[in-house]
């Protein structure tokens, strides 16, 4: 089946035996996995590769055909992640394509701490209105509850955002996200620097990148 192509040309999304998604890698290192017997097609695209022995279409996903046992990935809640899954938006005012910061929801100060449910992505005109403030204090109010976002596979949270926005393929990919996908375009730009204010007081087999 030909998948549709927002992703790069040469990326691969590779699934363990268990459909779960497991890397993202290049046609190249699939297509040694296809040919070494390590793993099959699902999908491919319309570019053909051609070589003495053999005549392949160009995988687009590919499944493994043993299962990875790999350690369970940490999510964490970092400046990336954290303006990824907030759309890129401020969670006060809705405003996009301006400068952008993380907030403490409790400031820290007042024993707020750095995780998915008490940091949001913040313009710099409500940061400086809120201060160190709870946003019922700043009279500010937040658009969405921060959360931490449902169980992702073995892929880069920012990477798994931007992959699952390609058409061929988010049936993989959709089961592991939430409703809070970013355009794809929107995960490499960059935003100003990051700064908080200080408070006062079994065997394993593995498959290579």
């Amino acid at each position: 089946m030909e998948s549709g192509r927002l992703r790069a040309p040469e990326e691969v999304l590779v699934l363990n035996h268990n459909y779960q998604p497991l890397n993202i890698t290049s046609v190249r290192r699939a297509i040694l996995l296809i040919c070494g017997g390590k793993a099959h097609t699902l999908e491919t695209d319309s570019r053909v590769f051609h070589s003495e022995l053999l005549t392949i279409k160009a995988p687009t996903v590919v499944r493994l055909n043993y299962y990875v046992r790999r350690p369970l990935p940490v999510l964490r809640a970092n400046r990336k992640s954290i303006f990824a899954r907030d759309r890129y938006a401020c969670q006060y005012c809705g405003g996009k394509g301006v400068t952008l910061t993380l907030d403490h929801v409790l400031p820290r100060e007042k024993g707020g701490v750095s995780d998915w449910e008490n940091l949001v992505c913040c313009c710099t005109k409500c940061n400086n209105i809120k201060a160190n403030r709870t946003p019922e204090q700043a009279g500010l109010k937040l658009m969405h509850q921060p959360h931490r976002p449902k169980y992702i596979p073995y892929i880069n949270y920012t990477r798994f955002l931007s992959a699952i926005q390609d058409y061929g393929w988010q049936p993989y990919l959709a089961p592991y996200g939430d409703e809070f996908a970013v355009p794809a375009e929107r995960i490499e730009e960059e935003f100003m620097p990051l700064e908080f204010p200080s408070p006062k007081s079994k065997r394993t087999r593995s498959v290579r990148k």
